[in-house]
């Protein structure tokens, strides 16, 4: 699980013209307003995003990355269009934006709509390291707790500062996401039996930054399946860092190489991908060197890369429920 959503992006829709946008041809009025304001009455009802904006908001206090992604539902009701305005100037930079493009397209033909749709881009050329190293997220161990008697199952995530998109240990950190794997009571698999019989469901989750990481598991359970289940899946995590067998990296290399060509079926994923990829390494990994790097891992590697990252580290926890 990749979640790039905090980071001031650049994402482009071709359909929009943000030169215009940044000049006021962009009316915002009650109508936006509202739809924005059931996104975050959509997100508030989803258990699992609640969980993850307070992990972030708690695991990377008084930085960035804390912050959550739609804000409280006042400031949503006091945006101006100045406010927006100042926003795209300040942040839709020509110095942060790659305009990506795949299928059945002529570069010619994208090159010269880019010249006519992108003609008033702020030209600052302050790029997104440098807005990390203005404000580096900083990662505190730590929790925090929603008590929620009325709800029927307790959830709550638990997570590790782990590595960066750049940093050469972010593959292995994969490879142990796909180690752990997820499982659901509903749908059944998965190989983690202690975990399955007290479990409602569990994800592993690996969330890259430009600078950092969180590397954990997400879960479900009923309330008094909690403290056992806590137990397992911590002795799970840690075993990480001394007990690896070499068929499970091999497992969990040819999962992971099957998942992320699943995760390009299509245009669309294709060109976000060239685009995320620009914006992370400065260029586009092919399949060959990034599966040579997976394949790379062998169960020494993990070992290693939990103890950097797992043993004796801190944790940041977030859970909601009876709890």
């Amino acid at each position: 699980m990749v979640d790039t959503r905090r980071r001031l992006g650049s994402g482009v829709d071709g359909g929009v013209d943000w030169g215009s946008a940044v000049d006021g041809g962009v009316d915002w009025g009650a109508g936006e307003a509202l739809e924005l304001l059931k996104s975050w009455s959509a997100v508030e009802g989803q258990t699992e995003e609640v969980i993850f904006d307070h992990l972030h908001a708690t695991a990377f206090q008084y930085t960035p990355l804390g912050r959550t992604i739609l804000g409280p539902a006042q400031n949503i009701k006091t945006i101006t269009k100045e406010d927006l305005k100042n926003y795209i100037s300040t942040h839709y930079t020509a110095s942060r934006m790659v305009i990506a493009a795949s299928g059945a397209v002529k570069h010619e033909d994208i090159v010269e709509q880019v010249k006519k749709l992108f003609t008033k881009l702020s030209t600052d050329p302050t790029v997104a390291s440098e807005l990390v190293a203005k404000e580096p997220a900083i990662f505190t161990g730590s929790e925090v707790r929603i008590v929620d008697d009325d709800m029927p199952l307790a959830q709550f995530a638990v997570a590790f500062n782990g590595a960066s998109w750049i940093d050469p240990d972010s593959i292995a950190l994969m490879v142990m996401q796909s180690m752990l794997g997820s499982w659901n009571k509903n749908t059944g698999g998965g190989r983690r039996v202690g975990i399955n019989e007290i479990a409602e469901s569990m994800m592993a989750f690996n969330t890259n930054y430009k600078d950092t990481e969180l590397f954990g598991v997400y879960a479900i359970a009923k309330p008094d399946c909690l403290d056992d289940l806590a137990y397992a899946i911590m002795y799970e995590i840690s075993k990480l860092s001394y007990r690896v067998s070499k068929a499970d990296v091999t497992r969990a290399r040819n999962q992971l190489k099957s998942s992320l060509m699943l995760h390009i079926d299509g245009t669309s994923p294709i060109a976000e991908d060239i685009g995320r990829q620009l914006l992370t390494y400065g260029r586009r990994i092919p399949f060959a060197e990034l599966f040579a790097r997976i394949d790379a891992v062998d169960a020494s590697t993990i070992k290693r890369v939990a103890n950097r990252f797992i043993f004796d580290q801190d944790v940041a926890i977030a859970a909601m429920g009876p709890i």
